[in-house]
């Protein structure tokens, strides 16, 4: 697995990656590409702690921690992945698998697991892509992305229209709190690669 890449952020990468309050977040970022344009680290956590701060408790408890992997790849790795797992040819934007923990663990291993939410893998190409033709910087659609894909690893999905509705105008309000426009506000290319597993 390649490092995460210290790189400056480039000019597009706005907001200032303020912490807001909310969940001790852990965020392991993996760069498997040339990734120097899109945002630091530090603005990748904060999106994943306000979706995790937004988003209404589910299965009962609310999560005051949280460990996520964030593995950042090229058309040839997101096309593998989103072919073994999803059956779909080509790469998509974004991937996400919940954690889920081996069988017969004992349970204090499971204690020490209960942070672990999952992992986001998101296509470079495909954002950058997505992101010029529907007229968003880098910042607005990765940060779109990363709020998706963490509400995915929180049990959220868009299989029907009621909850692809819920779905959106949670995305929406969360970025929105990051300051980004509501990202469904796009037309929708017929090409559009938004869906997402």
């Amino acid at each position: 697995m390649t490092q995460p890449d210290q790189s400056p952020v480039s000019a597009d990468a706005e907001p200032p990656s303020s912490q807001p309050p909310g969940p001790d977040v852990r965020l392991r970022v993996q760069r498997a590409c040339a990734a120097d344009d899109l945002p630091d680290d530090a603005q990748l956590a904060t999106w994943v702690r306000s979706a995790l701060a937004a988003a209404p408790a589910r299965q009962g408890s609310t999560r005051l921690r949280a460990a996520v992997t964030l593995r950042i790849v090229d058309t040839g790795e997101g096309t593998a992945l989103n072919q073994r797992y999803r059956g779909k040819p080509g790469p998509t934007n974004v991937l996400s698998f919940p954690f889920e923990p081996p069988a017969g663990l004992p349970p204090e291993a499971l204690d020490d697991l209960g942070a672990e939410l999952g992992d986001l893998v998101i296509c470079a190409p495909v954002l950058r892509r997505e992101a010029a033709a529907q007229g968003k910087t880098l910042a607005a659609h990765t940060a779109h992305l990363v709020v998706h894909g963490t509400l995915h690893l929180l049990g959220y999905d868009h299989q029907d229209a009621v909850e692809a509705t819920a779905m959106e105008a949670l995305e929406s309000t969360i970025l929105s709190g990051l300051g980004f426009a509501t990202p469904y506000e796009v037309p929708e290319e017929p090409h559009d690669e938004r869906s997402s597993a």
